[in-house]
């Protein structure tokens, strides 16, 4: 079956860029510094001053940025920290890595970010820190959520991954309001590398600092080691790619806001399919995530007339094979297990022509109202 819509173009945002990616490649190899050099260190201060923070510390990636940061912040064996049931698994290893226990919590019924209500029902006297993701690119209610972890004295982390760029209710950038913030550069991401790559963000210098240490061997001075820490470094290529494509994160989003409009007027009298919430602040538009009852038959259908789509995600990180010796049983977290039915995430991407969402949009109206 040929694909006339792909998912997401990835090779479209180079062709956009080919000179000033191709210049800083370049530029690297013939500098001879190929790791925690200038490229590094300016990207660092740039994208930390994006997201209106004090510190950006740059590592392997989103999970890296996790880890290194509950880690940072001293959870590890007998902790917990409250998750969200509906994520992509990475949220739950970073947690797992540190030795503590992920505890997960519902999304709201009526969207797919963790409940408020939910996230403080988990709390108990183990619980370490609180991790919230901004999930598809729509930023959770961050403020209401900080509230809860000062009451109990919690550490409160984003799951920044899928929200570069995005703002809260309140106006804030994602990144700015909380102990610290991972954000992943994995080439998909609004904000993509040509590889693997993460960062952390925080406004807290000692907690910068001790992330420094942890994602070099525990040194910041060559073999001189603080800390048992790991290798999580962006590379200088990653560094340089990802200063040329930061300037055009806000262009690149609003593209993104345009196509999910389109998207939200086409459809909004359509039957058969659920829209996403889009009243919460400034979404990144990550995704586009409806939900349909017969998923498997309009994702094929779809197909059949061309349209990539993909399903963020399909199994509820709770029943994975990866979390069975956890004891979660199907029917524990009905909400994250419907949602892991139903949701359809459609084409979506700054280059993605506004024809072509216009034809998904159709397709989509006319094929989930189909008995």
């Amino acid at each position: 079956m040929t694909i006339d819509v792909p998912f997401l173009d990835l090779d479209a945002a180079y062709v956009e860029l080919r000179p000033q990616i191709d210049a800083a490649v370049s530029g690297v190899l013939a500098s001879g510094r190929y790791l925690l050099g200038a490229q590094t260190e300016a990207f660092e201060a740039e994208f930390a001053a994006a997201c209106s923070a004090a510190h950006c510390v740059t590592v392997g990636s989103g999970c890296d940025a996790l880890e290194l940061s509950l880690t940072a912040l001293g959870v590890g064996p007998g902790d917990e920290v409250v998750v969200p049931a509906h994520t992509f698994i990475a949220t739950w290893l970073a947690v797992s890595r540190c030795g503590a226990r992920p505890v997960p919590v519902e999304p709201s019924p009526d969207g797919y970010l963790v409940d408020v209500e939910a996230v403080e029902a988990a709390i108990t006297p183990r619980t370490a820190a609180i991790l919230v993701v901004h999930l598809y690119g729509e930023v959770a209610d961050l403020a209401a959520i900080r509230r809860v972890a000062d009451r109990h004295g919690l550490a409160l982390v984003e799951d920044a991954a899928q929200s570069t760029g995005a703002r809260g209710r309140d106006g804030a950038v994602v990144g700015s309001g909380s102990t610290a913030a991972a954000f992943s550069f994995y080439p998909g991401k609004n904000l993509g590398a040509l590889g693997d790559g993460g960062a952390v963000v925080t406004a807290d210098d000692d907690l910068a600092r001790r992330v420094r240490l942890l994602r070099n061997y525990g040194s910041v001075a060559k073999y001189v080691h603080e800390v048992r820490g790991t290798n999580s470094r962006l590379d200088e290529i990653q560094a340089a790619v990802l200063r040329a494509k930061l300037p055009l994160l806000d262009a690149w989003n609003a593209r993104r806001a345009t196509i999910a409009a389109l998207y939200l007027d086409r459809l909004e009298e359509a039957s058969g399919v659920r829209l996403p919430p889009h009243d919460q602040g400034r979404s990144a538009w990550h995704l586009f995530v409806v939900r349909c009852h017969d998923r498997e038959t309009l994702q094929r259908e779809l197909t059949r007339h061309g349209v990539e789509t993909l399903v963020h995600y399909p199994t509820p990180v709770h029943l994975s094979a990866a979390y069975a010796d956890h004891g979660h049983r199907a029917g524990s977290l009905p909400h994250a297990e419907r949602l892991a039915r139903e949701v359809l995430s459609l084409p979506m991407g700054p280059h993605l022509p506004l024809p072509a969402a216009e034809r998904v949009a159709d397709l989509v109206a006319v094929l989930a109202a189909r008995p």
